[in-house]
């Protein structure tokens, strides 16, 4: 199976036509080299801002409540995209406001039947718990569908190994963490988490990154990254771990054939058993024996 991350550029849009006539592009991209799994970053959402001017834009409450009143919209577009191109895409996520006036950030994946799953945000990173007032979502889901069992970690989430080892555990052969960073630090940070994970659960990790500068708006003003796909250093994987990943801060898609045979193959017999051996002592959290050395 062939999957394709994105490393989306946020654009200022004059319409909502223009929106959609952009993201049909970048799908019709992916399908010309035969993609079916196609992944879009977290916030690349975020650009429909800009059809509320920049005021709007430069407000995080104000492009909340905007954005709000075209998530119907969102959502009609992705799932109309899957439908008639025959691939599942997971779409940019959007943040949302709830009925008690709580904002989540939230995935949403679009099967080409017309199925969405969707998946919250867990773990909020300090500018957006502390200076957006966004909250964690949850529960830990894992999506059945036509290409196996996929899970989805949004940016942070990858970095937290119990989010990708309850997933794993529930038959996730595929983790796809959308994410968007505004630095090298978090993006390296992203791109460790997720070369953890597929090591910690002999799986597969993608991540799609938001890209490049859009200074009239508040939440992805800079966006630094590189979309990849990583997978256990193990027989019939890439032997660094790296299938493959763009080039820092470009506009492109980054393709990879992925294998869910070979994640079984690995988990059941492969060079090491780092999924299975996750119950034996140093696998499982056990509790740490401490010796002291001080009284002399």
């Amino acid at each position: 199976m062939r999957v394709a991350a994105a490393q989306y550029p946020i654009d200022w849009l004059d319409s909502l036509d223009d929106w959609k006539t952009k993201t049909t592009d970048w799908v019709e991209q992916a399908l010309s080299e035969r993609a079916q799994l196609l992944v879009f970053p977290e916030y690349g959402s975020m650009e429909l801002a800009s059809l509320f001017g920049k005021e709007v834009a430069g407000n995080i409450d104000a492009s909340v409540d905007a954005m709000g009143g075209i998530l119907p919209d969102f959502i009609a577009h992705w799932r109309a995209l899957a439908v008639k191109s025959g691939v599942h895409i997971l779409a940019p996520s959007f943040p949302e406001r709830d009925a008690a006036g709580m904002v989540r950030n939230v995935a949403r994946l679009f099967t080409p039947a017309g199925a969405c799953g969707e998946q919250a945000k867990i773990v909020m990173t300090r500018f957006e718990g502390e200076r957006w007032g966004f909250v964690g979502g949850g529960p830990i889901r894992v999506f059945e569908t036509a290409l196996g069992r996929i899970a989805i970690d949004i940016c942070y989430d990858v970095e937290f190994p119990a989010i990708a080892r309850a997933q794993a555990e529930a038959g996730a052969w595929l983790i796809l963490a959308p994410s968007t960073t505004e630095g090298v630090m978090g993006a390296s940070r992203v791109a460790i988490g997720a070369a953890a994970r597929a090591l910690e659960n002999q799986c597969y990790v993608v991540t799609a990154p938001t890209s490049g500068k859009a200074p009239w708006s508040v939440a992805v003003d800079v966006s630094r990254g590189a979309a990849r796909v990583v997978c256990p250093p193990d027989i019939g994987f890439a032997e660094t771990g790296l299938l493959a990943v763009g080039e820092m801060d470009a506009a492109q898609w980054v393709f990879a054939d992925v294998d869910p045979a070979l994640v079984a193959s690995a988990r059941a017999d492969g060079d090491v058993l780092i999924f299975a051996d996750r119950t034996k002592p140093g696998g499982s959290a056990p509790k740490a024996e401490i010796i002291d050395l001080t009284a002399g």
